[in-house]
């Protein structure tokens, strides 16, 4: 199941000019950079400082998987902050999001309408104000489900209210999603 935060991530990844470090090596010197030495690396990834030094010298070359998606994260968390905060603010303010999506929609309606979810594949762009709404929320630390009602309001807003020119007071449900991605 995707979630909504991580296809924030990756619409941000996408704006990056550089690439982020591959090898287990460069990706360690960077973090000891960031963090102005090893005791801090070595207590954000739970390993000791001596193989913190030892992924620097390039002594170890190949880290467990644990070791290796924790480092790549926390990477991608760091890099490029600069550009992550100009694509975001210009997703906010003036462009907006594109969202691609395979989920299930249900809405609340007046009497008599069909409201039975149904799976739908939906390609739509957001306006900046739910571009804005969806990163400060993520920024804030936001569970799944409120970025989820979010991205629900805005895809509600934008396909089935049709920006207020049909189905008043529609309250649509955004529910097994099976894929979702964004774009800047």
């Amino acid at each position: 199941m995707a979630t909504v935060s991580e296809g924030l991530d990756k619409a941000v990844q996408g704006a990056f000019t550089r690439p982020a470090p591959k090898s287990a090596g460069a990706q360690m010197r960077y973090l000891v950079r960031q963090l102005k030495g090893t005791r801090r690396t070595a207590e954000l990834l739970g390993i000791s400082r001596r193989t913190v030094e030892r992924y620097v010298r390039n002594q170890i070359r190949l880290p467990r998987p644990e070791l290796a998606a924790r480092l790549d994260r926390e990477v991608r968390k760091r890099w490029q902050p600069q550009v992550r905060a100009r694509a975001k603010r210009a997703a906010a303010t003036t462009e907006g999001l594109v969202v691609d999506t395979r989920a299930r929609f249900g809405f609340t309606a007046a009497p008599g309408t069909t409201d039975d979810a149904r799976l739908r594949h939906l390609t739509l762009a957001l306006p900046p104000r739910y571009a804005a709404r969806l990163f400060e929320a993520q920024d804030a630390g936001a569970g799944e489900d409120q970025l989820r009602q979010i991205a629900a309001q805005a895809l509600g807003e934008v396909y089935f209210r049709d920006s207020g020119r049909r189905a008043q007071g529609l309250e649509v449900e955004f529910t097994d999603i099976e894929q979702v991605d964004f774009g800047l």
